[in-house]
């Protein structure tokens, strides 16, 4: 569509001028839609209809309610009803999210949030909170579904995180609540199997904040994608998920057999990769930095060692732009970096990847059977897994211990 001769092009976003019922108001007997009108016609998108049409019901979120919600077009104008009808005594929250646009694509960056009453009063209790990934150490920047749920009328709040990976939800009835919170992947704004989430409970009296750590969960335990030799006595395990990071894995739980007679091979550690980095940093700094190490051999079984905390890196910066200036004012980007770093700080991080210290070096040619039992996962849940490690011939040449030439 062109703009009409002679005038200037329309670069203007659409404006909201009203909704009903109004913001604020106690409506006992609604009985119509719950209307948005804008100033001029918006776009319909993919079709609207009804929630995981992948149109503007993908830019409405009306809560609580357990059932579809119809969301239609009317040109300047969208509607918004509940299947069920308006239920007398509730408090309803009607959020327009941003992503409106006009027929000249010219996009509402700015969303609206709507609360009105069918009778009780409205409350000022409000949540507010963060959603990490726990397991990708980042913010839950898009595509963060919120609900909190009341208890235990099981009725769902709902919102979504922001930028930032924040969210917040007002004009809650106090209560006991769960939260859920969860990765919106297909963005059809419901929590969907297989998508990775977390739940928090939490009592809500006047203003309740919390972290959600989202992380895919499992049923069936970790499993083993790769058993491979690192070197002459290490073994290196790679699983399919990530581990528990509160539950250090030891030799108990892991056995290794050479094939084909099964005959069992002496493990003297296990380690995680912060430990395994640890040591083999300490014996590169025991050597001429010249020479690489080809093999850890030479490293004391110390699970003792512990590497400080590497800080969190944020991203890199457009155009290579110079940091901030020491004493000015943080860049947006700069104080969310800030706060994901203090809040990685309050859990370890997860990995996927652990280390076997044999007691003996392993034969050239070797083949070895490595099971793994009873180590759990990030949901807790434990499983039996195994698989198969080959030392190749050209790993078979011997290796002095690491020390300084």
């Amino acid at each position: 569509m062109q703009d009409p001769p002679g005038g200037p092009p329309d670069t203007t976003a659409p404006a909201l001028l009203t909704v009903r019922p109004e913001s604020g108001s106690v409506v006992p007997d609604w009985r119509g839609n719950a209307v948005f009108q804008f100033d001029e016609v918006i776009t319909e998108l993919t079709g609207g209809g009804r929630r995981g049409g992948g149109g503007l019901d993908r830019l409405v979120l009306l809560s609580p309610t357990t059932e579809p919600v119809e969301v239609s077009w009317h040109r300047r104008e969208i509607h918004v009803r509940p299947e069920e009808g308006w239920r007398p005594g509730r408090i309803y929250h009607l959020e327009l999210l941003p992503g409106i646009t006009d027929l000249r694509n010219n996009r509402l960056a700015e969303g609206r949030f709507v609360v009105f009453s069918t009778g009780p009063a409205i409350p000022s209790s409000r949540l507010s909170g963060t959603a990490v990934q726990w397991e990708q150490q980042a913010l839950l920047r898009a595509n963060g579904l919120v609900e909190a749920i009341l208890l235990p009328d099981s009725l769902p709040y709902r919102t979504v995180t922001d930028s930032t990976g924040a969210f917040r939800l007002r004009a809650l009835p106090a209560g006991d609540y769960l939260v859920w919170v969860s990765e919106d992947r297909n963005t059809n704004r419901q929590r969907d199997p297989n998508e990775p989430f977390d739940t928090v409970r939490v009592r809500i009296d006047s203003t309740a904040s919390l972290v959600a750590w989202v992380f895919a969960h499992d049923t069936i335990g970790p499993r083993l994608r790769t058993a491979e030799v690192e070197d002459s006595l290490t073994l290196k395990l790679t699983f399919t998920g990530a581990l528990s990071p509160f539950a250090r894995a030891d030799t108990s739980q892991v056995s290794v057999v050479a094939l084909p007679d099964s005959t069992p091979v002496a493990l003297a550690a296990v380690w995680t990769p912060a430990v395994h980095d640890s040591l083999r940093a300490a014996a590169r700094a025991a050597l001429d930095t010249t020479v690489p190490p080809a093999d850890t051999a030479g490293i004391r079984a110390d699970t003792g060692a512990r590497r400080p905390p590497a800080p969190v890196p944020g991203p890199p910066r457009a155009g290579g732009a110079p940091p901030p200036v020491a004493g000015a004012a943080p860049a947006p980007a700069a104080q969310q970096d800030t706060v994901l770093a203090a809040l990685l700080r309050q859990r370890p991080r997860p990995y996927n990847i652990l280390y076997l210290r044999v007691a003996t070096p392993l034969a050239s040619g070797g083949r070895y059977l490595v099971r793994v039992r009873g180590v759990p996962d990030l949901s807790g849940v434990t499983g039996e897994t195994q698989a198969v490690a080959v030392r190749r011939e050209a790993q078979a040449r011997p290796q002095a211990p690491l020390q300084r030439p």
